[in-house]
């Protein structure tokens, strides 16, 4: 085998613990161990401990403060201890808990330095204005082009006579070294900067503009990396100092047992609190049907909805099925659907015709892109900077200081001029037919088949025997203010992007006349008088906007009580989330709507904080429950779906992203440096990819400390594994088990834990390993109403 190849093969086995990494600006919530989910998750921990020098597991302090609050309940700690092997009281292991940090090195501080200065400016995605140059051939081309001018390399001459083939380069620096070593010899190297190599290895297969325009690949970085290390005579062999202590206690580390025991204790909470034989609901028809994402957020709004009248929720994943890439009538294209799912489907929104409202729209954003272009070219000219500065302070000053010291004021002048301006929705449309004349790589719109089977397959998820004159498809958006980690309050479905488009395009679908035939010669009855909405529910001032102006005169009355009472349940769900939140200045939606606008504030909602379960089952098991914004709710029914085939599409699809969320939530908590992204206050954005802490290093990929922290010592986020709990035959789940090895990876190697209510047994069965199942003592029903605080967790 030719050197060459002996390289290439080694990185792409080192590369396996290098986690992607998705632009801020798309952020994508996912495991940061992505690449050690084929281990058993204390195996995982400690490696990734050994790479990335990141705590695993939650402090004893966090520990000791759960027990207290009654979070981790003695009894089942106990037996979980006692199962392990660890006969001594829990206070006293607590006390003897390690908490030794990892060693660390700085034998390669200054290679980190030098490479991450470099990734920066050649990863730049529009921020610079003088961008680097000869970056369309390559990272490591660019390199060896310029870097021979930064006279912070010493012997940087030497760079104009590196090979041209980056995997040469690699070869000449690790020659030395036997060729089965390499693999283990390069993954330190690779993970040396987690977040740009993991920015690296996404860029080099997402496929968009900024990756054929400016490619790069893992084998680039790491040839430019060890260049840097012979020329700075640093290690090339870092193993030593990545190996880590070695630990010769066979038992599962303590600490395991105490996450076990906290997670136990929950998940048993949870089922107690389940109704054993819950009732179906109200048997008449409701008034409307509303659909959201199964985002713990749309727990807390479904509450006060069906509160208000009426109403029947639901919940399904964000993307609401169709997995497009989205072109909004004024916006970039995006990815609208879950980083697990390739696009396979173009969406463009169009315009409905030359309307008023349309002339208007176009007027308004042509003015404010002319006046963006006139001020940046203002700003960056050397000749008009300091006249543009000077003349401009004043109006700047009177600016900052409106923002500051009056944030809710000037947020009320915005969503007035705003209303001034029609939004898109009201002109256009999303495209939906096919267009067999669009020459682009993906298929532009569907076909008459692929619609009907997109609307079939939602009806057959949420199991739905019957439909309500009203059905509306209501995905989620954020709004924040100076807040670099926006995308990650969006819809982790559509991949950080607002969920709205992904409704529409739903609702057209199923409004469409062929789709319907088609959908009742399947069975799916579907009313003369049912008609389908979209919507969008901001999850941070929880309002929710009906995309319903073209509905017919029958149903206007329906969509205005519909909308008024989505007012009231918007004042009830947003007073009782203000209620949580740090710094709280008012009540109501009048608080939620000041964070929005205030560009100082840290906390403007908390995400998917506090996720610590995922409930697969009808409705009827959780509406009398307060879950407290903890438990993603995707709606299912065992008896519309024989085959089982909506279940495996659910646990295959939604269970693994929320199994993602959940771990960038648990890690980012119990070790924010080395997994989250520090505190908000000391970011700096950094080429529209990420934020670095400081002025330089590498880039924060996390959570910051604010979306998981009331203060710096009060947690709001409690790092538990996600509990999977599924209403379905055992041997359904068993079934579906057996054909995904996956799935069975990720349960047996305790990534996540699942158990099963059986419609036909009497207990619920948790999943063990290798497709046993275990009963589960509970006492479903002990507690319904609120499941929070001393019910389940707070």
């Amino acid at each position: 085998m030719s050197p060459d190849r002996r390289v290439r093969e080694a990185v792409a086995s080192a590369a396996a613990a290098v986690s992607p990494v998705w632009p801020l600006h798309s952020f994508v919530t996912a495991n940061p161990l992505a690449g050690f989910e084929d281990r058993p998750f204390h195996d995982a921990v400690e490696q990734a401990e050994r790479l990335f020098g990141g705590r695993g597991y939650p402090d004893p302090d966090l520990f000791r403060q759960a027990l207290d609050a009654g979070r981790i309940d003695p009894d089942i700690l106990a037996a979980e201890l006692d199962a392990a092997g660890y006969d001594a009281d829990p206070v006293t292991l607590l006390d003897r808990m390690d908490t030794a940090d990892s060693p660390t090195t700085n034998a390669t501080d200054r290679v980190d330095t030098l490479l991450t200065k470099w990734l920066s400016a050649f990863l730049d995605q529009g921020r610079a204005d003088w961008p680097m140059p000869e970056r369309e051939a390559g990272f490591y081309a660019a390199f060896r082009s310029v870097a021979r001018h930064d006279r912070a390399i010493p012997g940087r001459s030497a760079i104009a006579d590196l090979p041209s083939e980056p995997a040469v380069a690699i070869e000449r620096v690790v020659a030395e070294f036997p060729a089965e070593r390499w693999p283990r010899l390069f993954e330190p190297h690779l993970t040396a900067v987690p977040g740009w190599a993991g920015l690296v290895k996404r860029r080099a297969t997402d496929g968009t503009d900024w990756g054929s325009t400016c490619p790069v690949t893992l084998l680039e970085y790491l040839a430019v990396r060890l260049t840097l290390v012979d020329l700075l005579d640093a290690p090339v062999d870092l193993t030593a100092d990545s190996s880590g202590p070695e630990r010769n206690d066979e038992r599962v580390p303590l600490a395991a047992v105490w996450l076990t025991a906290w997670e136990r204790t929950y998940r048993t909470r949870f089922l107690d609190a389940l109704p054993s034989d819950p009732t179906g609901g109200d048997p008449e028809r409701p008034d409307a049907q509303l659909v959201f994402c199964i985002d713990t957020r749309s727990e807390r709004i479904r509450r006060h909805v069906e509160a208000t009248g009426a109403y029947e929720t639901h919940g399904y994943a964000g993307f609401f099925g169709v997995p497009m890439r989205y072109q909004g009538y004024d916006d970039v294209t995006v990815d609208a659907c879950p980083p697990i799912v390739d696009a396979t489907h173009r969406i463009t929104d169009r315009p409905t015709g030359r309307s008023a409202k349309r002339v208007t729209h176009d007027r308004w954003s042509d003015t404010v892109d002319a006046l963006d272009g006139l001020f940046e070219s203002l700003k960056s000219n050397a000749v008009t900077a300091f006249n543009f500065v000077e003349s401009a302070a004043p109006g700047y000053g009177v600016g900052l200081l409106a923002r500051t010291l009056l944030p809710a004021r000037v947020g009320d002048l915005r969503r007035v001029a705003d209303e001034q301006v029609p939004d898109t929705h009201e002109f256009c449309a999303p495209a939906v037919d096919r267009d067999p004349g669009a020459d682009r790589a993906l298929p532009a719109g569907l076909t008459l088949a692929e619609r009907v089977e997109y609307a079939a397959t939602a009806f057959d998820l949420l199991g739905w025997a019957e439909f309500a004159p009203v059905v509306a498809f209501i995905g989620h958006a954020s709004q924040t203010t100076n807040n670099p980690f926006e995308a990650s309050l969006d819809c982790g479905a559509c991949a950080g992007n607002p969920g709205g488009p992904n409704a529409r395009v739903l609702a057209t679908i199923c409004n469409d006349d062929a789709v319907q035939t088609r959908l009742r010669d399947r069975g799916f009855d579907i009313p003369e008088d049912t008609v389908f909405v979209a919507g969008e529910h901001n999850t941070t001032t929880d309002e929710i906007v009906l995309y319903a102006d073209t509905v017919p005169a029958s149903h206007a009355d329906d969509i205005e009580r519909l909308r008024r009472d989505l007012g009231r349940a918007r004042a009830g769900a947003a007073s009782e989330r203000a209620d949580s939140l740090a710094g709280t200045q008012g009540s109501g939606p009048r608080e939620t709507e000041r964070r929005a606008a205030d560009w100082a504030e840290t906390r403007p909602e908390w995400g998917l904080a506090g996720n610590a379960a995922l409930f697969v089952g009808p409705r009827a098991f959780t509406a009398d429950l307060d879950l407290d914004g903890r438990v993603f709710l995707h709606s299912y029914d065992w008896q519309t779906d024989p085959d089982g085939d909506a279940l495996a599409a659910i646990l295959t699809g939604p269970m693994i992203v929320t199994q993602w969320i959940n771990t960038q939530y648990y890690f980012a908590t119990v070790d924010t440096a080395a997994y989250g992204s520090g505190s908000k206050v000391t970011h700096n954005p950094v080429g529209n990819v990420g934020v670095y802490q400081g002025n330089g290093g590498d880039l924060m990929t996390g959570l910051p400390l604010q979306s998981l922290k009331r203060g710096t010592d009060e947690l709001y986020h409690q790092p538990l594994r996600l509990s999977v709990v599924v209403h379905a035959p055992v041997d359904r789940v068993s079934d579906i088990l057996a054909e995904n090895d996956h799935l069975r990876t990720l349960l047996d190697n305790n990534w996540l834990s699942l158990t099963v209510l059986d419609p036909q047994n009497d207990a619920p069965l948790a999943y063990d390993s290798d497709l046993h199942w275990t009963p589960v003592s509970v006492e479903q029903g002990a507690e319904t109403g609120q499941v929070r605080s001393s019910t389940v967790d707070d």
